[in-house]
């Protein structure tokens, strides 16, 4: 009586271990496959194309500093032109991390080598450059460096202001 149940055949099951006629032809390939492609993607390939996603990774890590700026001028204005302890750390933030990126660029750019290297090196410096000096026009916009010769000289007279400005007015 269990013979009869196993040899008896559902719709819905598959025997795998019978030699059918659709087993033994080829089914067709699937869209989009074809021989000729799959035999040409040698090492080569495999190699170039490991090449250029690490060029595109170290193209995005030399703009990085470059695409910073626009931040770093949001940050300038909120923190605004007082002196207190917010805007002082926010201009110490905005030297502090371009010179160690500086430093670091060797480190940075270790897996470099090959034509576009120092491009790439280049584009890194010039952006952390003109992060410094963003820096730089924040702490002469708030009084912090010293830039007229009373600065620097004891006998020399301070600036005098011609006008002040308070509220939006100007006052004489």
């Amino acid at each position: 009586m269990s013979q009869v149940k196993s040899n008896k055949k559902f719709k819905w099951a598959l025997d795998f271990n019978q030699k059918t006629r659709t087993q033994t032809t080829e089914l067709p390939s699937p869209p989009g496959y074809s021989q000729s492609t799959n035999a040409s993607y040698t090492e080569t390939s495999r190699d170039t194309d490991s090449n250029l996603l690490l060029i595109k990774k170290l193209w995005d890590v030399a703009l990085g500093p470059l695409k910073q700026v626009p931040m770093n001028l949001f940050i300038m204005y909120m923190a605004g032109n007082s002196i207190s302890i917010f805007p002082i750390m926010m201009v110490g933030m905005l030297i502090v991390r371009p010179v160690k990126a500086l430093f670091a660029t060797q480190s940075t750019f270790k897996m470099v080598e090959g034509t576009q290297a120092t491009g790439q090196k280049f584009v890194y410096f010039i952006g952390n450059i003109v992060n410094i000096l963003l820096a730089l026009y924040k702490c002469q916009s708030m009084g912090l460096l010293p830039t007229h010769s009373s600065d620097w000289l004891a006998f020399e007279e301070p600036q005098t202001r011609v006008e002040h400005i308070g509220g939006g007015l100007s006052l004489i």
